[in-house]
């Protein structure tokens, strides 16, 4: 099932800013892109989006108010700049099984979410 598709299912007839826990896992992204996320998950506290396929970050919406962001097992290889600005209160980021090959790539968002706990496995695969 694709991952726009998948969101919908997951609604189950709520709107979006009623959605405090979202988890999409093993859905597919057409383009490597987050697909069917919006600006009106206002409330999304918890994300979860394993073995989705994505290579970028660079669609995901604002989300003010998530804390708990699962990406493993995907095809990410930098540019989470992205999260600094649209997840301001992340405190957990998970990015073990990804393509990122060095701690560079994760220091921006440390720097500006000292206290954001990232699990992430840095290898040359």
């Amino acid at each position: 099932m694709d991952m726009k598709k998948r969101v919908t299912l997951e609604l189950r007839n709520r709107s979006p800013a009623e959605i405090v826990e979202l988890v999409v896992d093993n859905s597919r992204s057409a383009d490597g892109e987050v697909e069917g996320l919006t600006d009106e998950f206002t409330e999304l506290q918890f994300l979860s989006m394993v073995n989705v396929a994505l290579t970028s970050l660079a669609k995901l919406p604002s989300l003010p108010k998530l804390r708990k962001l699962e990406l493993s097992n995907n095809n990410l290889s930098g540019s989470l700049e992205t999260l600094c600005e649209k997840c301001p209160n992340l405190t957990y980021l998970n990015l073990s099984g990804n393509k990122i090959k060095e701690l560079s790539k994760v220091e921006p968002l440390v720097r500006t979410h000292p206290h954001t706990q990232v699990s992430v496995c840095v290898c040359s695969c």
